[in-house]
Formats: structure tokens, C-alpha cells, sequence
């Protein structure tokens, strides 16, 4: 699972429970400690969701990042469990991720505290692969944690055969970093974004001209894309298989 956000009428604690039939979350990846990544995050425990093991940026403690979080007022009852769970979810894991997940595989990257002391800047870039697809969640990293983790060549060559990304801080202009993509080329953008208060409809040009000529085919309509968003695709399915190919297909036509 890639953060724990939630929608007024969609709560992943709800899914899981009632759509699934799980109580349980192996692996919960927190790319940002910001509400809106982690708004379902004490929903989860309220619904008797077990949660093994949590990946987040290490670098800072939990002391660390409750001094973080006060800085933008009183914590929410999420940032309240995101805090604990940092200061107790710290072994390494029984079940590692890439021996126990049927295949697929996930490399992470992050900025260090405290040389960047925001959480946007901290976010973790979660690489998830399988067979030949490979899928960025960067979280809501802005121009200058890109541009520092970019100063590492595993990074810069783990971009190079991306197939989709994840628009950064749900496509804002502080997000987009045009050096990222001298190394990375993808087949589709995704923008998990809502209306126009998010001001994400202005970069899909910017985003556009990054991406492969072909773009993508969306299975639902048959028509190529090359940026997809949430506000206009609602949810958005991407199905990998073991055969090297993925398709996508979307909630609505888009």
C-alpha cells in the first residue's frame, strides 16, 4: 500500500475491510508525512488493520518529525500514528519486500535530515517494478530534493526505464524538475490531483513534452494518452504482467 489517503466518500480502511476482506497490510509505504498522504493512516488501526512493516525516510526520528509537524500547528490524530509508528516500527523487517511479494520488487530513495528539514523534501521516491514495468511515487518532493537526489548515480539509473510516473506534489509547478527527465523518458504521467485549487491543470503541457511520442493506450476508450489525472480519469487501473506488458484503464473516458 502507497500512503493511506482518503476521499470524502473513499476510505482505503474501508476497502481493504469490506471490498477485500483483509485485516492485515504487509507493507505500508509513507512517500510523505503530510495529511493528505496519511489521512486514513489511524482509520486503518481504528478498523483492526494490522500494519507489518512500515517504509518511510529513516533519516529522522520520531522526536524529529513531531518537531516538524508542530511547526504547522496542533497534529491530527494521523500524524499522531505516523509519529508512533516511527518510534516503534525501527527492526528490520522478518519479510523483506523483494523476497515476499510474489515478484515484484521496490528500491526507495530519500533526502537526509537535517539538511532538509521539510517534509515535501523529505518524501520518499518509491521505485515499484515488476517484470519490465517500473512505476515512480515520489511523493511531494520539490525542486530541490530532486535536484539532490539526482546527485546520485544509482538514482539517476534507476529513472532511466521508468514507464510511469507519478506527477510530484500532485502535479504543482514546485514539484516538476526538468533535469529528472535528461534521465527518465516515460510511456505515461499520472496527476493525482483534484479541482483547480491544486493548480495542477497548468503543468500537463510541461508534463506532456516529457513523455515517449506513443504515449500510452487506455484501455477503457482506445484513445493514446500521454498525462492522466484523477480529477479527469477518476480511478486509474494499471495492470502489470509477467509478460513484460501493462495496461491502463480509468474510471471515466477521460
Amino acid at each position: 500500500m502507497i500512503d493511506s489517503g482518503s476521499a470524502p466518500d473513499w476510505r482505503p480502511s474501508t476497502y481493504i475491510v469490506n471490498s477485500l476482506g483483509l485485516r492485515r497490510v504487509d507493507y505500508l509505504f509513507i512517500t510523505n508525512a503530510d495529511q493528505d498522504h496519511m489521512s486514513d493512516l489511524q482509520g486503518l488501526f481504528d478498523a483492526g488493520i494490522d500494519v507489518g512493516v512500515l517504509l518511510r525516510n529513516y533519516s529522522y526520528t520520531a522526536d524529529q518529525i513531531r518537531q516538524i509537524k508542530r511547526q504547522g500547528g496542533v497534529l491530527s490524530a494521523d500524524a499522531e500514528r505516523y509519529v508512533g509508528m516511527c518510534a516503534t516500527y525501527n527492526q528490520p523487517a522478518v519479510e523483506p519486500f523483494d523476497q515476499y511479494m510474489g515478484g515484484i520488487m521496490t528500491t526507495t530513495y530519500c533526502n537526509a535530515y537535517p539538511r532538509f528539514p521539510d517534509t515535501n523534501n523529505l518524501s520518499l521516491a518509491v521505485f515499484i517494478k515488476f517484470g519490465a514495468f517500473k512505476i515512480l511515487f515520489p511523493g511531494d518532493l520539490e525542486k530541490p530534493g530532486w535536484r539532490a537526489l539526482l546527485q546520485q548515480p544509482a538514482f539517476r539509473a534507476e529513472l532511466a526505464d521508468t514507464d510511469v510516473f507519478f506527477a510530484s506534489h500532485h502535479g504543482r509547478e514546485n514539484g516538476f524538475c526538468a533535469e529528472v527527465f535528461d534521465y527518465c523518458q516515460p510511456s505515461a504521467v499520472i496527476i493525482s490531483d483534484k479541482p483547480i485549487e491544486h493548480e495542477t491543470q497548468q503543468m500537463v503541457p510541461d508534463y506532456r513534452a516529457v513523455v515517449r511520442d506513443a504515449g500510452v493506450t487506455v484501455r477503457t476508450t482506445g484513445r493514446q494518452r500521454h498525462v492522466l489525472t484523477t480529477r479527469r480519469d477518476g480511478a486509474i487501473l494499471i495492470t502489470a504482467g509477467s509478460d513484460n506488458h501493462y495496461t491502463i484503464d480509468t474510471e471515466h473516458r477521460g
